[in-house]
């Protein structure tokens, strides 16, 4: 297995990052392997699947491009570059990273991830240029429309971890933040279960950054930065499955005990009117009432205020299940 000697250092200094192009490169390996993990999914693939394919059908270059990242053992360095900075950046201050690669570092990393020599119709030096311009335009069509709500899935997610990190330890973050992943102890982190040499990070920067879509990678450089993305738990399309138990419903009344279940990891009221169908002051009373009665807190993460259950109002939703 694949696994990191983490220093106290680094784990302290480490922090959670939005990333734009990461959100945006997640939604691009979600439309080269189109496998709905639920129904809304499957909705979202329908709208944007067309599309996508009739991109690169007018692209046969970036398609066999394409066709190669999504055959690869692993991802392409150059796809994936690790943010360095201290600050979140746009989402074209990321891209410009990637426009920015030299052509031959993009042709031996792909090379690399397919185990043998590129095809003569991709050794070319417009690689860059090319997975540039393809994310350019899954962001404009089909990310930052949507980007507000995905991005109050990606803080609530933070949010939610650093809750479990004060409770748990970085043993309860980690354990279940991609496949594979798990703490050891004694500072190791399993990264994934390929057969890879340890790395020592103990003097690295660490991020995490989280994505919308169920894809997960790690990336890093050579001056000591690492960065391990990874799917949101509670996505918007997947909370929206959850079931309020019959018990719940009777007690707090249906609506409001919906509203309580679905605050399992941190939302706004925006994320709630759109899960629940209900109108925004229904959920602001419902959310008053919680909140009186100590079954929800709220905590302010940028511009948006989330609500998140208590312990009482785990309690609560668990019991009549045992």
């Amino acid at each position: 297995m694949g696994w990191w000697q983490v220093g106290a250092d680094t784990l302290a200094g480490s922090r959670f990052v939005v990333s734009p192009l990461a959100e945006t490169t997640a939604t691009l390996f979600a439309l080269l392997a189109p496998a709905a993990a639920h129904r809304a999914e499957r909705a979202w693939l329908d709208v944007h699947l067309p599309a996508f394919r009739a991109r690169l059908a007018a692209d046969p270059v970036t398609a066999r491009l394409m066709t190669a990242v999504r055959s690869a053992r692993w991802t392409a360095d150059y796809l994936v570059p690790t943010p360095t900075g201290d600050g979140e950046r746009s989402f074209h201050e990321e891209l410009a990273e990637i426009r920015a690669t030299a052509a031959s570092t993009v042709h031996a990393d792909l090379a690399e991830t397919i185990g043998g020599p590129l095809p003569a119709a991709l050794r070319r030096p417009d690689l860059a240029d090319r997975t540039a311009d393809l994310l350019a335009w899954l962001w404009e069509r089909a990310v930052l429309p949507d980007w507000p709500r995905r991005r109050q899935v990606i803080e609530g997610d933070i949010i939610a971890r650093t809750a479990q990190l004060s409770r748990g330890g970085w043993a309860a973050v980690l354990d279940d933040m991609r496949p594979g992943m798990r703490w050891l102890g004694e500072s190791r982190l399993q990264i994934n279960v390929a057969e890879h040499a340890p790395q020592d990070i103990s003097a690295a920067q660490l991020l995490f950054m989280p994505v919308t879509p169920g894809h997960a990678w790690v990336t890093w450089d050579d001056a000591g930065h690492y960065a391990v993305v990874y799917p949101c738990a509670g996505a918007l399309a997947d909370a929206g499955r959850a079931a309020s138990p019959r018990a719940l419903g009777a007690l707090l009344g249906p609506a409001r005990a919906g509203v309580l279940v679905l605050l399992a990891t941190p939302k706004s009221t925006t994320h709630l009117v759109a899960m629940t169908g209900q109108g925004l002051g229904s959920v602001g009373r419902h959310l008053r009432v919680l909140l009186d009665a100590g079954l929800v807190g709220r905590r302010r993460s940028g511009r948006s205020v989330l609500y998140y259950r208590t312990p009482a109002g785990d309690a609560l939703v668990e019991a009549p299940r045992q």
